[in-house]
């Protein structure tokens, strides 16, 4: 089976969001541990299901929304950040890998995304 950058990078940052979302129910932020656990998984699983799509437009739509996911987990690791709940020091490489995913996933949907464009221009011609 090929090696997917993404995939793999998406997989190892929700194991890291596991791990926080237990570390901060331990501090008693339970809402905020949900949150951190719902898009910091939700990113990889998209991806999973992206691989899997049926068609280019499938693929692009859930590669779009994991993408998202990853703006949303990155909101939440900044705000556990400038909050204090978390030592900055602590969220600062989460922060880090979660800016990374947003943009290979970026530029994933919009390459994707030209690509099509570009598909349905020759077929028109």
């Amino acid at each position: 089976m090929k090696s997917s950058i993404v995939k793999d990078k998406s997989y190892a940052f929700a194991l890291r969001a596991i791990t926080l979302a237990r570390w901060l129910k331990g501090q008693k932020e339970f809402e905020i541990a949900g949150q951190i656990l719902r898009s910091g998984t939700s990113i990889g699983s998209n991806v999973e299901e992206a691989l899997a799509g049926v068609s280019r437009a499938d693929f692009i739509a859930k590669m779009s929304i994991a993408s998202k996911e990853a703006r949303e987990t990155h909101y939440w690791l900044r705000l556990l950040g400038d909050s204090k709940v978390v030592p900055e020091s602590r969220i600062l490489p989460l922060k880090d890998e979660c800016l990374e995913l947003i943009r290979i996933l970026t530029a994933i949907v919009k390459t994707s995304q030209t690509s099509a464009a570009n598909l349905k221009l020759k077929i028109k011609n």
